[in-house]
């Protein structure tokens, strides 16, 4: 374990083996640090949040701050984030809110760039990279694999799907459907994203069977209702169209269409 001399570690954190913590770092009471996670410099990790192994916290980081939510009480709330995450510089992450379930959940192996800042009660997913300046609205979710561009923002309670990208400047106000791209002001749908299925090695047939998919769902000149109905029996042995059927159907607040609705 490495702690340096000027930074402040409550007695009542847990911290598991080589740990790296770097100078004026704070970690408060209840912080949970799990094997390998080094601390940056002049970073806080406040208390309720706890942290899985090999996750990098940079300098001025700030993880598992109060929500910024004028509902919260100020009851204890939490913070979980999983293995192998970067935190780079000026990120700041947010605990759950009394009001929404009391918790913040964060999966494995995503990239925060520097000044991103995920909110209240939010669930990111896994393998999930966040460019600079990205912001995330209270009760956000996060598909595995999603991107982020910077400077993009997505709407409170608004989801992500699974390997979607948002592109940079983006303001998402409606969710972004699996598989797809979504860019602009408010965000619409620019077609599926092709070099996301790539490197996540779908089959050909897979890609072919999204196309149609989305074809139907999001440009054809049809109620979504009966595009929905009409894309599951269609493509009723494909996992992923049926994902993105799912996806379409259980939103709350509306799923972003495409910039050419009818063509």
């Amino acid at each position: 374990m490495s702690v340096h001399p000027t930074a402040i570690v409550d007695e009542d954190a847990q911290l598991g083996a080589n740990i790296e913590v770097g100078p004026y770092a704070i970690i408060e009471a209840g912080v949970r640090l799990g094997d390998g996670v080094r601390i940056g410099p002049h970073a806080v990790i406040h208390g309720g949040t706890t942290i899985g192994a090999r996750c990098h916290v940079h300098a001025h980081a700030v993880i598992g701050g109060a929500p910024q939510d004028k509902k919260h009480d100020g009851s204890a709330t939490y913070l979980e984030i999983g293995p192998d995450n970067v935190f780079r510089e000026f990120v700041t992450v947010n605990r759950g809110s009394s009001g929404g379930g009391g918790i913040t959940r964060i999966g494995a192996r995503n990239l925060f760039m520097a000044t991103c800042h995920v909110a209240h009660d939010c669930i990111v997913g896994s393998d999930v990279v966040m460019a600079n300046g990205a912001a995330l609205g209270g009760h956000v979710e996060i598909g595995d694999r999603a991107v982020l561009g910077g400077l993009s923002a997505v709407h409170q309670r608004c989801r992500v799907g699974r390997e979607a990208m948002v592109g940079g400047g983006a303001m998402a106000a409606l969710d972004v459907p699996p598989f797809t791209i979504a860019q602009g002001d408010r965000a619409r749908l620019f077609g599926l994203n092709i070099v996301g299925l790539r490197r996540a090695s779908h089959d050909p047939s897979v890609v072919s069977a999204l196309k149609g998919a989305y074809r139907e769902l999001f440009h054809d000149a049809q109620p979504l209702r009966i595009a929905v109905e009409n894309v599951r029996r269609r493509f009723a042995g494909v996992p992923e169209v049926q994902e993105m059927v799912g996806f379409v159907e259980t939103s709350v607040r509306g799923v972003c269409r495409s910039t050419a609705p009818g063509t």
